[in-house]
């Protein structure tokens, strides 16, 4: 028999309710303006899970069907992490080509990770074993793009100076760019470095919890954690290193000097 942390009960609703109007109360008294995002997001993810959820029941079940919301997953990951990093919206001119170069660094961070985890056998390769491992690590892949990206485009617009100047001492275009954007691209990799680095002396985070839950050992709580937090390492330094050099050679952002 298993084990929830939580009841979907009436409590639950009524806190739920509760900690989005303190958290829309903080973004409105505090003056950052960020009342109506936060509501947004807490009514879609609250649509998303109940749909996802029931989704989930049938889709684990088949291998084609994991592959392909697997699929689904990588393509909103990188409709997200498009505008996030563009500060453009969909609809705006160019949207494919913007999609098709946030694919790679999601993709190509996530891909080998999943793929590797899946050889070797240390992931079952069934469909309720492949969705969850994969949706951790697209979303690492996303989290990652995402704040390379819009890193990289503030620290372009800051320095564009220092670009324009590496170009007319006649470094090649890429170069010129990378020689300003590196150091800063290093950033995005602060919160996955952080959680590794503390995990179990400041949290216990997801999968070693759920595998209590479930019934596993310490031992194997452990295990499945370390995992999950070596695997994101691994995805979204791919990640990073792809954004940046999608960037130097201007292929993710408009308006790089060249």
């Amino acid at each position: 028999m298993g084990f929830s942390v939580v009841d979907p009960d009436l409590r639950l609703a009524l806190v739920l309710v509760a900690l989005t109007a303190l958290a829309a109360a903080a973004g409105r008294f505090s003056g950052l303006g960020e009342q109506r995002p936060i509501l947004v997001a807490a009514v879609r993810a609250t649509v998303q899970l109940a749909v996802v959820s029931a989704l989930l029941l049938a889709v684990v079940e088949s291998l084609l069907l994991s592959a392909a919301f697997v699929l689904l997953m990588t393509a909103v990951a990188a409709v997200t992490s498009a505008g996030r990093v563009t500060g453009l919206p969909l609809r705006a001119p160019g949207a494919r080509d913007r999609l098709l170069a946030t694919v790679l660094p999601i993709a190509g961070g996530a891909a080998p990770v999943v793929l590797l985890v899946l050889a070797s056998g240390t992931v079952p390769f069934r469909g309720e074993s492949v969705v969850p491992i994969a949706g951790i690590l697209i979303g690492g892949a996303m989290t990652a793009t995402s704040l390379a990206g819009r890193r990289l485009r503030e620290e372009l617009d800051q320095r564009r100076g220092e670009v324009e100047a590496a170009l007319a001492l006649g470094f090649p275009p890429r170069d010129a760019v990378l020689f300003v954007i590196r150091p800063a691209a290093a950033s995005a990799l602060i919160p996955p470095l952080d959680q590794t680095r503390t995990v179990g002396l400041v949290t216990l985070p997801g999968a070693f919890v759920g595998v209590l839950l479930g019934g596993g050992t310490p031992l194997e709580a452990g295990a499945a954690q370390l995992l999950v937090l070596i695997g994101l390492l691994a995805v979204q330094m791919l990640a990073i290193w792809a954004v940046t050099e999608l960037v130097g050679r201007g292929a993710l952002l408009d308006d790089v000097p060249r």
